[in-house]
């Protein structure tokens, strides 16, 4: 079987890769996790079929379901029936319940959960909430427009009903800064300037996909890693833009490394001020994420801002300050070979010395294994279910 011809205004959804992990990123997200509900193997890899099949129509611009019985209730909500498929992507992931939960292997899938799989340590300064973190699924929708990307989850959830349930769901958007440029997080810096380059496949294999090195079925996916990082918006609007600087170790408008020109200039982490200082700050965000710094470790981000309103705070010191507080921030995204050489490594520092660490308290933290992508007549991890 040969796949659809792609329209415009699509991503391809077969491939040897799912879809949105290396797609240029669009500009909506929305990220949400399930709980499997069902003690069945067969009911899992009857969702999973059905999720394939909806999720390659929806990235047509397709209604998730072919026929619709009007005596019933609809197959699809219908609420995107007149917009384009917006470059929508569906990345579905596997997280640890699927392969055991509290020591039961519930699905006969036990024995072939990834080591790199891992159960995410504890860093300083996590306030971790428990409902907003973990799952047994995870589902990322993509697009260009946010009707379109909140769709393609509220379509699978549907489909869903009965087998997995929602744990946790997150919206995020970046704006259009033009093609090629790099975007800005809330906090008004450039975001994702030292990604590896995702048409450099040398570098893709080394940092993103799975290779031999791992299960047969995970070979040519990735571990994505979500965490919800609210930032003081408030604080840090009130921060002079020197000291800002210092805190990212780069410039706010260019982008560049302190020192530097341009955004794409390599960090000189040598370089010292008239006061024989380090121009970057030994506790600057760019020197502790740097792949230099790390022994060569690097993730692929693919992160979005947030904003779900505000919280009330009421403080019970002087100045009994009352008031709102922006529940705003960044949903961090990343994808990776093997998360113990890559956002581990590399956040273990950066969680102890960051100066970012004042501004930011990271609220959640789920990971998943990505399995490889789909060509046509197959399912969404059909090599982890029924290897060949």
């Amino acid at each position: 079987m040969s796949a659809p011809a792609v329209p415009p205004a699509t991503e391809p959804f077969y491939g040897a890769h799912q879809g949105g992990i290396i797609t240029p990123a669009q500009k909506h997200t929305c990220f949400a996790a399930f709980d499997l509900v069902t003690a069945s193997r067969s009911e899992v890899i009857a969702l999973l079929q059905s999720w394939t099949i909806a999720a390659e129509r929806l990235s047509r611009g397709q209604p998730a379901v072919a026929a619709a019985d009007t005596q019933g209730p609809a197959a699809d909500s219908g609420d995107v029936l007149e917009l384009p498929p917006a470059r929508l992507t569906i990345t579905v992931g596997f997280g640890s319940g699927l392969f055991n939960q509290d020591g039961k292997d519930r699905f006969g899938l036990a024995a072939q959960r990834p080591a790199a799989l891992v159960d995410m340590p504890a860093f300083p300064g996590d306030q971790l909430v428990a409902q907003w973190s973990g799952g047994d699924l995870s589902v990322q929708a993509g697009a260009d427009d946010a009707q379109v990307a909140f769709h393609a989850v509220r379509l699978l959830a549907h489909l869903g009903e009965g087998t997995a349930q929602l744990r946790w769901v997150q919206n995020g958007f970046v704006a259009d800064f033009g093609p090629n440029a790099t975007v800005r997080n809330l906090m008004g810096f450039k975001d994702g300037t030292g990604n590896p380059a995702v048409a450099d496949a040398r570098l893709m294999d080394a940092h993103v996909w799975v290779g031999p090195e791992g299960p047969a079925w995970m070979q040519g996916g990735s571990y994505v890693l979500a965490r919800r990082s609210r930032i003081a918006l408030e604080h840090w609007d009130r921060m002079a833009v020197a000291f800002q600087e210092q805190t990212f170790g780069r410039q706010k408008r260019s982008g560049a490394p302190l020192g530097k020109k341009l955004e794409t200039d390599p960090p000189d982490f040598d370089a010292m001020d008239a006061d024989g200082n380090p121009l970057i700050p030994e506790n600057a965000h760019v020197r502790l994420a740097h792949h230099l710094n790390n022994d060569g470790a690097r993730i692929l981000r693919r992160s979005y801002n947030y904003n779900n309103g505000a919280n009330p705070v009421a403080e019970r010191w002087p100045p009994w300050h009352q008031g709102l507080e922006y529940d705003a921030g960044l949903l961090f995204v990343c994808y990776q070979k093997d998360p113990r050489g890559g956002f581990i490594k590399i956040f273990t520092q950066m969680a102890k010395f960051d100066m970012m660490n004042q501004f930011v308290t990271n609220l959640s933290s789920s990971l998943f294994a990505c399995p490889r992508g789909v060509q046509p007549g197959e399912y969404l991890g059909q090599h982890l279910f029924k290897p060949v």
